[in-house]
């Protein structure tokens, strides 16, 4: 496998595999570096995986969208134009931002290291790099995402829903609601990405494998049965319809 950040080498017809269930799917990671060479082959293979993927080819821009969304992980390059990836770590952090950093950058003396670290960044990998070696740190980093532990665990609580996934069976005003397993990923994808709208895609890719394919009215269908269960006893809705789009999770 070809190192990276080296123009001259790019992923030649890479498989898509499915994406690893134990993450789920939508974990978000944005990638700030101007190098398009680099980032529109890693944004492919990074979406192959089952992540979300943004990119932003210049440190404003970066600090920009770090700020106004929810990250699992940032990727940030060293240099970049406007704003450094060192200052967009150490702005984030003394505002108390702890989402995990993973500097790409051809500094790669032993002091650029020590001050990428001390800046904040969770890890270090210098180009060119090994591909496998760059998933296996991203894998690293993201099981430190509060997302990843509310994805992996077998119970979950949003507003006045709970859900005991490993006993297929939720709860809500004192009533016990049986769930089917479908139903339980549904509700799981919806309570571990609260307020975050999801596209009529991204619920069909998370809840059926690729060979399988389902009726495109089961998710609607699937939709109005769990919400006539979570909501039989006049409680607030929870999942809101984005018409044309999707859906969102949560309170109005």
């Amino acid at each position: 496998m070809g190192k990276w950040g080296d123009s001259t080498k790019k992923p030649q017809n890479p498989k898509t595999p499915k994406p690893n269930t134990i993450f789920f799917t939508f974990m978000k990671i944005l990638i700030v570096d101007d190098e398009k060479e680099l980032t529109e082959p890693l944004e492919q293979i990074l979406a192959q995986e089952g992540y979300e993927v943004d990119i932003a080819d210049n440190g404003r821009t970066g600090l920009e969208l770090a700020q106004e969304n929810n990250y699992d992980l940032l990727i940030l390059d060293w240099m970049l134009p406007q704003q450094s990836g060192l200052q967009i770590c150490q702005y984030l952090r003394n505002q108390g931002d702890t989402t995990p950093v993973l500097f790409l950058t051809a500094k790669d003396t032993i002091d650029d290291r020590v001050a990428g670290l001390d800046a904040g960044a969770d890890d270090y990998l210098v180009k060119p790099f090994q591909l496998r070696e760059l998933l296996a740190r991203v894998r690293a980093l993201l099981r430190r995402s509060p997302n990843f532990e509310a994805s992996n665990s077998s119970k979950l609580k949003c507003a006045d829903l709970e859900l005991d996934s490993e006993n297929q069976v939720a709860y809500r005003h004192g009533r016990t609601i049986s769930l089917s397993a479908k139903e339980v990923q549904l509700l799981t994808l919806f309570m571990t990405h609260p307020g975050q709208l999801l596209t009529h895609e991204q619920i069909y890719q998370h809840l059926w494998s690729e060979g399988e394919q389902p009726n495109s009215n089961v998710v609607p269908a699937l939709m109005r049965l769990l919400r006539r269960k979570i909501e039989a006893g006049g409680e607030t809705p929870l999942i809101n319809t984005v018409y044309g789009k999707g859906y969102r999770f949560g309170e109005n």
